[in-house]
């Protein structure tokens, strides 16, 4: 080869392996905002449009849920779930599949629930990824009348992984537990604190 020639040819190797480099870091850097490496603004920031609208959907299962719990319609209650949504009550009792979720509150709600009314008092949200999230849903209660044994459910949080499914946002996951009202642990044996 001559002189001319190799200095095109080491010319153009450079560039395309400036190209291959600058190619692998924004892929790595794109890979790192999707972990939450490069921190949370990055991954915000790729579909801000699309995750607000992700959110207020989320939001509205949980309204949702409030209307068909009050309704006390166990069909469109369990239809808030995926086929294979699971639940765990406040008691701890694990429910599998959305035929299962609707068989159970139906005698849920033929006593137990039949005069209780739920409310929604927070929503939280935090997407895991652009289909899948995970909601903090704060709730209180009233008028639910449990069998003896039973905690009368008052007021409580659930942890609800959701996904989304041909545009629709269902509950995949969802642990329930009663909640009392937040206070500082004691500081001592038989010290005592006041509720905040």
């Amino acid at each position: 080869m001559t002189e001319p020639t190799t200095t095109v040819h080491r010319s153009l190797l450079l560039r395309v392996l400036g190209i291959a480099v600058l190619a692998i870091a924004l892929g790595a850097a794109t890979g790192l905002a999707t972990l939450g490496l490069l921190g949370q603004r990055a991954a915000v920031a790729r579909l801000p449009a699309q995750q607000q609208d992700d959110e207020a959907a989320i939001r509205e299962v949980q309204s949702r849920q409030a209307a068909a719990w009050n309704s006390h319609d166990a069909t469109a209650y369990a239809h808030l779930f995926t086929m294979d949504g699971d639940v765990v009550n406040v008691v701890g009792w694990w429910w599998r599949g959305r035929a299962e979720i609707e068989t159970n509150l139906k005698g849920a709600f033929a006593v137990m629930f039949r005069e209780s009314k739920l409310t929604i008092t927070d929503v939280q949200v935090r997407f895991l990824t652009p289909d899948i999230a995970v909601a903090h849903v704060r709730w209180t209660m009233e008028g639910a009348k449990p069998p003896p044994g039973i905690p009368e459910p008052r007021q409580g949080m659930q942890t609800q992984v959701l996904r989304k499914q041909a545009g629709n946002w269902l509950i995949a996951a969802f642990q329930n537990t009663n909640g009392l009202p937040e206070r500082a642990f004691p500081q001592s044996p038989g010290s005592v604190t006041k509720p905040r």
